[in-house]
């Protein structure tokens, strides 16, 4: 399946799996006119929702990841909390997001991937981690303020 655009500002992909912006993307890409296309395995039920594109992916570990990354182009917003799908996008010159408002750079992710990488190494030498904070009201906020930032500059710069 091809994804096109022409209308609005452009493409929003998300890696919906565990995307808990969903509501904030969908608004965000009406109130800009642009495409929001929600990609999930089969093991996530997608909720229909009017403006949005849902495709389901087979069930093996990367197939979200590789359909988002065959359909990336340049100029896409990317959501994700995923590092390497994040990395990929970046050389895709995609703009990426976390799910907590954060975007990517390639110098953010030399960092976020060398971090990950420590912390994968202290955890199997027996150090305990806590996992990721709760998502808040604020971190929604956040993530609604940056993807919004991203639009209107999409938007002013077509």
């Amino acid at each position: 399946m091809i994804i096109s655009s022409n209308t609005g500002t452009g493409r929003i992909l998300v890696d919906a799996d565990a995307c808990p912006v969903k509501q904030e993307i969908v608004s965000a890409g009406a109130s800009f006119g642009a495409e929001v296309w929600m990609i999930a395995s089969y093991d996530h039920r997608l909720k229909e929702m009017a403006g949005v594109h849902n495709v389901q992916v087979d069930r093996s570990d990367q197939s979200v990841d590789l359909y988002i990354a065959n359909q990336l182009r340049p100029g896409d917003v990317l959501v994700t909390q995923d590092f390497g799908l994040a990395t990929i996008g970046l050389a895709k010159r995609a703009v990426v997001l976390s799910n907590r408002g954060q975007r990517y750079t390639d110098l953010t992710m030399d960092f976020l991937l060398e971090t990950r990488h420590e912390q994968a190494k202290k955890r199997r030498g027996g150090m305990r981690s806590r996992g990721p904070k709760p998502m808040t009201d604020e971190d929604r906020k956040h993530f609604l303020q940056t993807l919004t930032k991203v639009l209107t500059n999409m938007q002013e710069n077509k």
